[in-house]
């Protein structure tokens, strides 16, 4: 799809554009994004895997890789870029329109820089260089369909919300120069009654963080959470009475990785803003195939 200045179109006029060009519901979910008309992408495209992402100069890859395969319920790797490709995504299963961009179709990005956030971006075109290596990760709305198929839509879709992300005391395991990491959760609140079919429903999805790892107000506290309605990503939720927190790995987890490791990683890291994320061409039905292409969970 060729640009298009936003400026001088209607937004409306602009997304039936892009609804007509667009090849499947994912690749118009990207173009959304990419033309910040889609922010939020919880429930956009049902049925298509979402994505994390971390940018990094080569000479880290390596290490980067190596951690995700230390951590796969943390950071389950989905694919990985050549230096400076910012098109083409192994496994390519992830891109079935030749569409794709990783500079500019997740909603919003952000930048590192010596471990610390120096501020967020729409796309990445002046930053991006011939040596920088993109891995994807996989997220968590990517089993949201399947909890909303079986009557338990998570509560941040129905209020329009970002989900709830939370730093635990969870240890990450340390790879090459990153090290001292600890993951982050996302929150999402159930019926104490409702919690053994939401881990069924969410259990398959290995490549996309699995079940829970910890729930209820006991829990919380086991991982080092003492206040559910203070994120530190994302926004507060609304708990109905008696429901309780349950948590799940969340792929935002790898900014901390990249925080712990501070200076020891040079030059600019880019990584996705929480709850903005990439719609994929993959589908659940890829799930296994992921698993196996890049040894990622």
């Amino acid at each position: 799809m060729g640009s298009i200045d936003i400026d001088a179109v209607d937004a409306d006029a602009l997304r039936a554009k892009i609804a007509k060009q667009a090849t499947s519901p994912a690749h118009e979910a990207r173009l959304l994004c990419r033309h910040n008309l889609l922010t939020n992408t919880s429930g956009a495209a049902p049925g298509f895997l979402q994505a994390n992402l971390l940018v990094l100069p080569s000479k880290y890859a390596g290490h980067f890789r190596d951690l995700c395969l230390r951590n796969p319920v943390s950071c389950p790797l989905l694919g990985v870029t050549s230096p400076g490709d910012p098109h083409t995504v192994s496994p390519a299963g992830c891109i079935k329109s030749p569409d794709f961009d990783l500079r500019t179709d997740f909603p919003k990005y952000r930048v590192y820089k010596g471990g610390k956030f120096v501020g967020s971006r729409t796309n990445l075109l002046d930053v991006w260089t011939p040596d920088h290596v993109g891995f994807l990760i996989g997220c968590s709305f990517s089993f949201e369909d399947a909890l909303t198929a079986a009557g338990l839509q998570p509560r941040h879709q129905i209020t329009g919300s970002v989900v709830s992300m939370f730093r635990s005391n969870i240890p990450v395991l340390p790879a090459g120069v990153f090290s001292g990491a600890k993951c982050i959760v996302s929150m999402r609140p159930y019926r104490p009654e409702d919690l053994e079919r939401v881990r069924d429903v969410t259990r398959p999805f290995l490549s996309t963080h699995g079940e829970p790892v910890a729930w209820g107000y006991d829990g919380a506290k086991e991982i080092g959470i003492e206040d559910v309605t203070k994120p530190d990503f994302g926004e507060p939720q609304v708990f109905e009475e008696g429901e309780v927190p349950v948590f799940w790995a969340c792929g935002v987890t790898p900014q901390m990785v990249v925080e712990s490791a501070g200076d020891k990683v040079e030059g600019l890291v880019f990584a996705h803003e929480p709850g903005h994320m990439l719609v994929t061409d993959w589908t659940t039905g890829d799930l296994e195939k992921l698993r196996s292409g890049v040894g990622g969970s």
